[in-house]
């Protein structure tokens, strides 16, 4: 059976947020990136592994804690093609996740966030269901492929607003049904009307997302 695993990962993360996320969750391993570690110290987390350079948290203090520890550590050179959270994924799939929620991957630098939201499709690649939290928004890629169909249900939605945005050139054959805004068999593109399906809502219990061709990156929010 596939694990669940959380990553906490090293950008800025809401510790209240984070405790109020994590009541009711659990999860088969935990990866802390980088200065993550420091945030699952704080949460009273005991990571299975922690992942990059560590050049923010200092590579002298996690090699302490793997002395006092037993954790697993995998440490790069700051010099690399990949980031640190790209790594982190590649480990998850090593150990065996299926599903990956990231913490922290948003809200600090924007390179690092932009990037954080691309590796979500190469996580895809790897078998990896991945989603980016913070206190605000739920953030996923959907596949045509792979997820034709979507149902969002009242209640259980992150936010009240729900957002689709080409993350390939063109998406074609949106269908919207059960939102307040709702759409028929219409093409979105990068280049020509991207946020067109930009804070839609859910009119009643239930509404549908369809799609033929394309990847969106899927944004649950609140206010």
């Amino acid at each position: 059976m596939k694990k669940r695993c959380l990553m906490i990962s090293g950008g800025r993360l809401s510790l209240p947020f984070a405790r109020d996320f994590l009541k009711g969750r659990s999860y088969e391993c935990v990866i802390a990136v980088d200065a993550g570690f420091g945030a699952c110290l704080k949460l009273g987390l005991h990571p299975q592994l922690a992942v990059g350079d560590f050049d923010t948290f200092g590579r002298e203090r996690i090699l302490c804690y793997q002395e006092d520890s037993g954790l697993s550590l995998d440490i790069h050179e700051p010099v690399k093609d990949e980031t640190d959270t790209e790594l982190a994924f590649f480990r998850a799939q090593q150990l065996g996740a299926g599903a990956v929620d990231v913490l922290g991957a948003t809200g600090g630098r924007l390179d690092h966030e932009i990037s954080n939201i691309h590796l979500l499709l190469q996580a895809k690649k790897r078998g990896l269901s991945a989603a980016l939290y913070d206190e605000q928004n739920k953030l996923y890629l959907l596949d045509a492929k792979e997820e034709p169909e979507t149902e969002f249900t009242a209640g259980r939605v992150y936010g009240k607003y729900v957002s689709f945005l080409p993350l390939t050139e063109t998406v074609r054959g949106i269908t919207l049904t059960g939102f307040k805004y709702p759409l028929v068999e219409k093409d979105i593109s990068i280049l020509e009307n991207p946020s067109l399906c930009v804070s839609n809502e859910l009119a009643g219990e239930r509404a549908v997302m369809r799609f033929r061709e394309g990847i969106l990156i899927c944004v649950e929010s609140a206010d």
